[in-house]
């Protein structure tokens, strides 16, 4: 495994690093992928079809390896493996809750351990810069395992007073079996996200990651097995959606469903669920997220909070400020500084250091965001810079600025999931209300303005699940940055 390099000043990684002096880590060298099966009760199976499908390095083009295509069959199999090991008299039924944390803390180890080779695995499947995977993907990852160890043996009911004749009292229990379904934009997050509030609650989970980025989510199950969790806790079943996914959404022998994609998929997943047994369903879709920024915010920090939550991931995020309404008395300023930053802005090699922006995930994905650029153009918005291919290999769009965008147009209503920043006028606080709810969507949105009043009021007047002050995303928190923020609300929803 690659040890870390020299230092260099952090500056010139689009502040990834948590310090100027820090050493910048490398990727894996000639990386080899050991898991490509499917894992069902602690064990590498091949697919019961004997298919197997490829996967690419969307940086170059090149296949990466092949890996067993799980189906139907192989569901029913991981089911029957999951339900065991939730079962009375289990070994997994029977952990104490701090048993449970424990195995958490283990598998964060492990993570720690393979850190550089997750990161590095990561950016070759998703094609996103390799110090994002390391700073941001893996940090974040490793924190959400230990969060959720220290809260397994914290998870308490309540005693009720009623008539003294009675003792009254709740007890949380497990739910069962639960199918994750995770996207292919952050693969390792997503996974970690999804399987620690279920393990931590005792539940036992399937998880079936994206067919176009498998093979992080395959490595951690044998990092599961090394960390002691017992066989059938944790299943990991790589495949398509029309075929794995439709299979645990409407199995009668899973209990909860937890979905990240796209709204259309979770309409279908949400109806696979009601026709089988009614399980329970988490869904987290897509989004069209409204950015507002006042003329008393501090205009250099907003135009660069703004960008981030606009181009991180090469856009392909669901909280992507993908609709950012500037006040009339700076907009212009804006707009100028908007274009300037975003030309500074490195795509290339994700494994290169100098890199910010890497590909998109594939060529179907890249020719729709193609596609609604050339929508914004006609339907009259400016295109101030960027919008094209970059290089004839590859599928890297160097990213976007337009601005005169208008509510009614194509890229100020439909997710565009790309390197796309749309930049729209308003004039009174009422007007922005309005037009930033005008949405099908309602996940996440962000405020940048100097009266906290103000803030606190479009806290409660926005309809979006989380409103963000002075920044957007999280991930800037992840790492280190010292920016000032308050998360006015925020609906959380989990496995358990």
């Amino acid at each position: 495994m690659a040890q870390n390099g020299s230092a260099q000043n952090g500056s010139a990684h689009n502040g990834l690093l948590p310090g100027k002096d820090a050493a910048i880590p490398r990727p894996v060298e000639a990386l080899q992928v050991r898991y490509k099966e499917i894992f069902i009760n602690n064990e590498w199976q091949h697919s019961v079809s004997g298919n197997k499908f490829a996967t690419y390095n969307p940086a170059t083009g090149a296949k990466i390896c092949d890996v067993e295509e799980a189906g139907g069959a192989d569901v029913d199999k991981a089911v029957e493996a999951a339900r065991a090991a939730s079962q009375q008299g289990s070994t997994w039924a029977r952990m104490d809750a701090s048993g449970r944390g424990q195995l958490l803390h283990k598998l964060a180890d492990l993570m720690e351990r393979e850190r550089l080779l997750l990161a590095t695995m990561e950016s070759v499947d998703t094609g996103k810069p390799f110090l994002h995977s390391f700073f941001i993907d893996l940090e974040g990852s490793i924190k959400t395992l230990r969060y959720f160890a220290g809260w397994a043996d914290k998870i308490q009911g309540k005693t009720m007073p009623v008539d003294d004749n009675f003792v009254c009292f709740t007890k949380h229990e497990p739910i069962g079996v639960c199918g994750a379904i995770i996207p292919w934009n952050f693969p390792l997050l997503m996974f970690v996200w999804k399987i620690a509030p279920a393990l931590c609650c005792g539940n036992t989970v399937l998880v079936k990651p994206a067919e176009q980025t498998p093979l992080t989510a395959l490595h951690m199950g044998a990092l599961i097995k090394e960390a002691g969790f017992p066989p059938g806790v944790v299943n990991i079943l790589p495949g398509f959606g029309h075929t794995a996914g439709a299979a645990i959404a409407s199995h009668m022998g899973v209990n909860k469903v937890a979905f990240t994609g796209s709204t259309e998929v979770g309409k279908l997943i949400q109806e696979a669920a009601g026709r089988s047994n009614l399980k329970r369903v988490t869904l987290e879709l897509g989004g069209k997220n409204p950015c507002i920024v006042f003329a008393d915010a501090d205009l250099r920090k907003a135009v660069e909070e703004v960008q981030q939550g606009a181009f991180f991931n090469q856009g392909q995020a669901c909280t992507a400020a993908s609709r950012v309404f500037v006040d009339e008395a700076v907009y212009e300023e804006f707009v100028r500084r908007s274009v300037e930053n975003a030309k500074k802005l490195v795509a290339g090699d994700p494994m290169d250091p100098r890199t910010s922006h890497g590909p998109q995930i594939d060529q179907q994905h890249f020719d729709k965001i193609m596609r609604l650029i050339e929508s914004g153009k006609r339907e009259g918005a400016k295109l101030e810079c960027g919008g094209f291919a970059l290089q004839d290999k590859g599928l890297f769009i160097q990213p976007a600025v337009f601005s005169g965008v208008q509510d009614h147009m194509r890229i100020a209503k439909e997710e565009i999931f790309g390197p796309v920043q749309c930049i729209l006028k308003f004039k009174t606080l009422e007007e922005v209300i309005q037009r930033a709810n005008d949405t099908e969507y309602g996940l996440a949105a962000a405020v940048f303005t100097k009266n906290m009043d103000r803030a606190l009021r479009l806290s409660n007047a926005l309809q979006s699940g989380t409103v963000w002050y002075g920044s957007t995303h999280m991930y800037t928190e992840i790492t280190g940055r010292s920016h000032p923020k308050i998360f006015l609300r925020s609906d959380i929803a989990q496995c358990r």
